[in-house]
């Protein structure tokens, strides 16, 4: 395996594991309340993540009895871990407790106490929303980490939640869960501790409570071909983001000899066809807090087991001339920051992570400390070797951790960046389909809106001996999208009594989406909800009434669908149609979702340029019989007024010439081509040839006629 390559950093001295996971006083506002070992809990939830902890608010509101056993000391996961900068897609669908969490954010910067090392003016209002709806609060979607945590922590304080803090699920063949007859009865820590309940929730990045009941999983990228979809399995040759190396480096020692060994940070593993499925996940790293403050700047530790021949690569991806090293170091208040990865070499550790997402707590731990090593390693590099360009090493040695946050930590995220590990195969499996509006939802029980997003998941060698990043993608959704309540609950025959609103139901691309933290707490607090409901009705999960349960929803906030959902979904259109995704395409077309409506996703065009080049075919297999023939789009003065249109019945076809200036509408976003008799395949191809403006493809539409 790759990560054995650097087997050296697995030696490196156990202080830097301590500091990940050091036990100094928690910032608890509040003495922590103690469970009832002997008492039987209506909700247990495993976790400690920002799910968590609206899933408890949720359920003690409505009058269940709750306990989070946390396997962290810190509460939030990400939210306060360092992800302060909220990847939020559209805000307007943020709603509940966890819109009530970024209004409490806002409340805490009212103060000026908290206001250290810059003032409010200064930092200014931008990333402060304006009211939603009426009578609503403003919202600070951008915070500190210790701010963060404070929220969490008063929501327990203040909802007098039993909290049990560092106590890890038992993992030993099943030992920490106990089954009867399809439910979980109880779970049981390593310590020793038994807990009781009606209803269990596994809110954990890792799904370990899910996996050891048995509920089925998957781990890696599934191949496109098993839920019809384009972004999931191995991506070669697709570039996003601009996470790749736009110019050509060597991965060799000696460069240009392939003779002379592999870096390090470079897998000598094949990387896989194009749409096939594999074991790997997407990159970690920490979300670092960085100041330019002297007076709050800790200076960039250098790790035990730091080793300066790791960043090669690095070197040599500046030597051609790179200098985005700071693009996302994005400012959060008090002049810090939420630093995450960008480009070709960064603080994604890719291809260590493999293992994590079933290994055993030492082996996690193991994988934890060689990203610590690897990331302080990098900052440590890039402020102090000599090798390093002076501009960039002058302007990263002005950077450090900042002294204020992670203080039992040293200043180092206590939460590491799992972006995706166990997904739940449950009784729904989210998928870019859903995410990109082909599908019609009908149980929602929140929305997704952030862009389709994976980073990178492998580093290899291409054919041409040069090394290249894949995995990386950035595909935007058309608006925000409806989350399933089957993505939550497990299927019946797994399990009738769970609820996992974080490792949720989804294809490894529509993970990439749903992974957001004001997702996983709009969802924990829709998954309390239903347990409630699942306790009053002495019902299965999988058996709660949708019709009550959004009826809860809407009333405590929830937003399950929104007016910008105004693409046409396929299946509800009438007849056969073909959208522009499932159409043969010839030359570069790009795509676009501007101009509604649409069907699916969004449509094609040619940009009017490449005259002749491009086609699109779309084919269907068809009943003998009458059909009138449609095809979408969007008209406007841009497009051209000439487009070549052929029909083709298997026979002797027809040519239709249609002007896109004009003949659809809002209303009637489709216009017809006639009426026509076929049967079998039939295809209507598409071109640009002779054009005169912007060629606009959709999707073609085949409804049968009477007689």
């Amino acid at each position: 395996m790759f990560l054995f390559r650097r087997s050296a950093r697995f030696v490196a001295s156990l202080a830097v594991l301590a500091l990940c996971h050091a036990v100094s006083p928690s910032p608890t506002t509040a003495a922590d309340v103690a469970p009832d070992e002997g008492k039987t809990y209506d909700l247990i939830i495993y976790g400690g993540t920002s799910g968590a902890v609206t899933a408890a608010v949720q359920a003690t509101r409505m009058g269940k009895s709750v306990v989070i056993v946390s396997p962290d000391r810190h509460l939030g996961g990400l939210s306060a871990g360092g992800l302060g900068w909220t990847d939020t897609g559209s805000k307007e669908v943020i709603g509940g407790v966890s819109r009530e969490f970024y209004e409490r954010v806002w409340k805490k910067y009212q103060n000026d106490d908290a206001w250290t090392q810059e003032t409010a003016k200064r930092y200014g209002d931008s990333h402060v929303s304006p009211p939603l709806k009426e009578g609503g609060s403003p919202a600070m979607w951008v915070f500190e980490p210790h701010v963060a945590e404070a929220v969490f922590e008063d929501f327990v304080a203040e909802e007098n939640i039993p909290l049990v803090r560092e106590e890890r699920l038992q993992r030993d063949g099943g030992k920490g869960v106990k089954m009867e007859g399809g439910r979980i009865v109880s779970l049981t820590i390593e310590s020793g501790k038994t807990f009781r309940g009606r209803m269990f929730m596994d809110a954990t990045y890792e799904g370990d409570l899910m996996a050891e009941a048995g509920v089925d999983f998957h781990v890696g990228r599934e191949a496109n071909a098993v839920y019809g979809e384009k972004w999931n399995g191995v991506q070669v040759g697709v570039l996003h983001h601009g996470h790749h190396f736009k110019k050509p480096v060597s991965p060799n020692v000696k460069p240009g000899d392939s003779s002379s060994g592999l870096l390090p940070l470079v897998s000598d593993e094949p990387p896989g066809e194009y749409g096939e499925g594999d074991h790997r996940v997407q990159a970690y790293c920490f979300r670092t807090c960085l100041t330019d403050d002297p007076d709050n700047r800790i200076p960039f530790p250098k790790p035990e087991g730091y080793d300066p021949a790791t960043y090669e690569l690095m070197l040599r991806v500046l030597d051609t001339g790179w200098r985005e090293a700071f693009a996302k170091f994005d400012m959060i208040p008090n002049r810090k920051t939420d630093t995450n990865n960008h480009g070709p070499v960064s603080f994604d550790h890719i291809g260590a992570n493999y293992d994590y997402p079933e290994a055993s707590y030492e082996r996690r731990a193991e994988i934890i400390q060689d990203h610590v090593v690897y990331q302080q390693g990098l900052l440590y590099f890039l402020a102090n070797d000599p090798r390093v360009p002076e501009d960039v090493r002058a302007k990263m040695s002005k950077w450090g951790l900042a002294k204020d946050e992670f203080t039992d930590n040293g200043g180092w995220p206590h939460q590491i960046y799992v972006r995706e590990a166990r997904r739940m195969i449950g009784e729904y499996v989210m998928t870019e389909h859903d995410c990109l509006l082909t599908t019609d939802i009908v149980d929602s029980i929140g929305m997704g809106s952030y862009t389709i997003d994976s980073h990178n998941v492998q580093r290899y060698v291409k054919p041409d001996g040069y090394v290249q990043n894949e995995g990386d993608i950035g595909v935007g959704t058309p608006g925000p999208y409806r989350i399933a309540y089957g993505a939550i609950v497990p299927k019946r025959e797994d399990c009738t009594n769970l609820f996992v609103p974080v490792a949720v139901s989804s294809s490894h691309i529509a993970y990439g989406s749903i992974r957001m933290e004001p997702v996983f707490m709009i969802l924990g607090q829709s998954a309390a909800t239903a347990a409630a409901m699942a306790i009053d009705g002495k019902l299965d999960v999988q058996d709660v009434p949708y019709s009550h349960l959004r009826e809860k929803l809407l009333a405590d906030g929830q937003v399950l669908e929104h007016e910008s959902d105004k693409s046409l979904v396929p299946s509800k259109l009438p007849g056969v149609v073909v959208d522009d995704r499932q159409a043969k395409m010839t030359g570069a077309w790009a795509s676009s979702a501007s101009i509604k409506p649409y069907v699916g996703a969004g449509y094609l065009h040619d940009n009017d340029t490449a005259k002749g080049e491009l086609t699109a075919r779309f084919e269907a297999e068809l009943d003998p019989g009458t059909y009138e023939i449609f095809v979408y789009y969007t008209s406007s003065s841009n497009r051209a007024s000439n487009v070549p249109v052929e029909l083709d019945f298997g026979r002797e076809g027809e040519k239709i010439v249609i002007d896109q200036r004009q003949g659809t509408s809002a209303e009637k976003p489709a216009k017809s081509l006639g009426v026509f008799h076929c049967g079998g395949k039939t295809a209507v191809t598409v071109s640009n040839a002779g054009t005169d403006g912007h060629v606009v493809v959709d999707a073609v539409q085949f409804v049968p006629v009477e007689n």
